[in-house]
């Protein structure tokens, strides 16, 4: 007897093997999870991965008292927003793309990790945010940990003993749990309406019909609001990067470092993507977010500069059209007196899809109000 041109002995094997290997991948997936939210993990203890990349605040940091966060150690903080962990295992891995002649995928705002793995490595080594001196540090941490006896079952019989191999297990299980479904549920309301199970209102239309319109808000250039190639919900990003022309940000705390952690100190420009590739055409360029959430994801942009959505699209609108600050401002300053300041780096600014798109004060409400349908937890 044959199904479906196999034999069904063999068939019976495949779906073992592949209920085997979900199960494999459930178990690396919740061993990840403990590990994402272990506070015992940085040096000296008390901050995890989950302490800036909170659930509640879609995967981002929740104390919106700074627009970059804070260390394990005292007064010590990193120079960019930290951006949102949802969705990312949708990045593709790092690369040039030849045909389009430009970078795409990768992990952090300027893709210098190219895998989810590589990712979850960096903050337990960075000293700006969990301070460990080497991986060693962070095994011996793991190794005292009450699950770590999972490692054998997960990885096999002396997962930890050796440190390079249980680093990298370390790494696999966080962007396990990483690639699973609580950071990537696609349960907003937009999703919904994709899948005719719920009504926009008469504004998030309007909203929607303007960040799509390429004479309008043409936010989908780079936000892609459709379902995907194969079907998919749409993930609200086309993982490229780009340099919007963003202010430095005055409140950054990173610029009043020690000058052994940053020695330009309030003169530090950060050249983003140019940074890593080491190409003075790349300067400026910063990863695309998802929109995905975005609501509970302030502040915005790589240094936080933007604490409101509705600042980050009047931006969008008339950058190119206010005249230019005296000196630095915050974005409440800036909208109080009618001013943008200048871009942080301004070579490689996009001129071109952004800056002066004539919206109406209504059309900028419009689009952040349908912004706020992209919110995971939608309930009809």
């Amino acid at each position: 007897m044959k199904r479906g041109g196999f034999a069904l002995p063999a068939l019976l094997l495949c779906t073992a093997l592949a209920a085997s290997a979900g199960a494999a991948d459930l178990r690396q997936a919740q061993l990840g999870r403990l590990l994402f939210f272990d506070p015992m993990l940085s040096q000296p203890a008390g901050q995890s991965c989950a302490t800036c990349h909170d659930p509640a605040a879609a995967f981002t940091d929740a104390d919106r008292s700074q627009p970059t966060s804070k260390g394990a150690l005292p007064r010590r903080f990193g120079s960019r927003n930290t951006p949102t962990a949802m969705y990312m295992a949708f990045s593709p891995a790092f690369r040039f793309d030849q045909a389009e002649q430009h970078y795409v995928g990768g992990q952090f705002w300027d893709g210098r990790a190219a895998t989810l793995e590589q990712q979850a490595k960096a903050p337990l080594l960075d000293v700006l945010e969990m301070a460990n001196p080497d991986p060693r540090a962070v095994v011996e941490k793991v190794r005292r940990a009450p699950y770590a006896a999972q490692f054998d079952e997960v990885f096999g019989p002396g997962a930890l003993a050796e440190v390079d191999p249980a680093f990298e297990r370390i790494a696999a299980a966080i962007a396990a749990f990483e690639r699973s479904p609580e950071l990537s549920p696609f349960t907003s309301k937009h999703d919904a309406w994709l899948q005719g199970k719920a009504r926009l209102t008469a504004q998030e239309l309007r909203g929607l019909r303007l960040f799509n319109d390429e004479k309008k808000g043409n936010c989908a250039a780079c936000h892609p609001s459709q379902r995907r190639p194969d079907g998919g919900l749409p993930l609200f990003t086309d993982f490229t990067y780009d340099n919007l022309g963003v202010p430095r940000n005055p409140e950054n705390p990173f610029y009043a470092l020690d000058r052994s952690l940053n020695p330009q100190g309030a003169k530090f420009v950060d050249k983003g993507l140019g940074g890593f590739v080491g190409k003075r055409g790349e300067d400026g360029k910063f990863k695309v977010p998802t929109l995905r959430n975005i609501e509970r994801s302030a502040p915005y942009m790589h240094n936080g500069y933007f604490r409101t959505l509705r600042g980050v699209v009047a931006f969008y609108n008339d950058r190119d059209v206010r005249p230019a600050c005296k000196g630095d401002a915050t974005e409440a300053v800036a909208l109080k007196r009618g001013c943008w300041p200048r871009p942080e780096l301004a070579r490689n600014v996009n001129r071109e899809e952004l800056g002066r798109l004539k919206l109406s004060e209504q059309e900028v409400d419009d689009i952040v109000a349908f912004m706020l349908t992209l919110n995971d937890g939608y309930a009809p």
